[in-house]
């Protein structure tokens, strides 16, 4: 769905750059110092409009969450609802996330979650999809060593595609549900995707795994 253009964003953004950090891969490194705080640092990429960062934040205060986003449009909204939610552990950084690497450093991530990335279905552009092994290497330098990979999403043939790609890069399958909803998981933080994909009776899959 194409986002309706917000021409305060960049306005908004400068105003609030305490929580929607500028310049992100000056602090490679050193994100624990931006927070404050010696808690571990978990990352979403794809954070929507922020109902589950937030979710995720209250759920654990003893971590630290940063969500990337690349759409401006979209992590205006996440970031209003942050700052509503008056949540100290949360950051945001409008990024597009094409390498991670980037932006953290060896071993400096403790948990990452993936919800509802693009499927790009098209053979073609099998090296868009993140959970390709392109992406895959880049993850691996950044966590620590066992640290979880989440990833939900609706999209059978990607999540089937992702359980092949995370098997061949030998990482370790710790979950694998086929149908998160029909036994619901009290600790599972709903997307928006989620909770409306759900209503319509979409299946919702979900994969945890770590790096061997």
């Amino acid at each position: 769905m194409r986002q309706r253009n917000k021409p305060w964003a960049d306005d908004f953004l400068m105003e609030n750059k305490q929580l929607v950090i500028q310049n992100p891969s000056e602090h490679r490194g050193n994100w624990k110092a931006v927070f404050g705080n010696d808690h571990p640092i978990h990352i979403e990429v794809g954070t929507g409009k922020g109902q589950f960062i937030i979710g995720m934040a209250k759920q654990n205060p003893d971590v630290n969450f940063i969500g990337i986003e690349l759409a401006k449009s979209v992590i205006v909204s996440a970031a209003e609802k942050v700052i509503e939610s008056e949540q100290p552990n949360i950051l945001l950084l409008n990024e597009n996330a094409s390498d991670l690497r980037e932006i953290f450093t060896e071993n400096e991530i403790a948990g990452m979650y993936l919800n509802f990335s693009d499927p790009w279905p098209k053979n073609r552009h099998e090296k868009r999809r993140l959970t390709h092994h392109a992406f895959l290497e880049q993850y691996k330098e950044i966590l620590k060593e066992q640290a979880q990979l989440t990833f939900k999403t609706d999209n059978r043939g990607l999540f089937e595609y992702s359980l092949v790609s995370f098997s061949q890069f030998g990482m370790r399958l710790e979950e694998v549900n086929l149908h998160l909803h029909a036994f619901p998981d009290p600790l599972n933080i709903k997307t928006e995707y989620e909770e409306k994909f759900s209503e319509k009776g979409s299946r919702i899959y979900r994969v945890q795994a770590s790096f061997n």
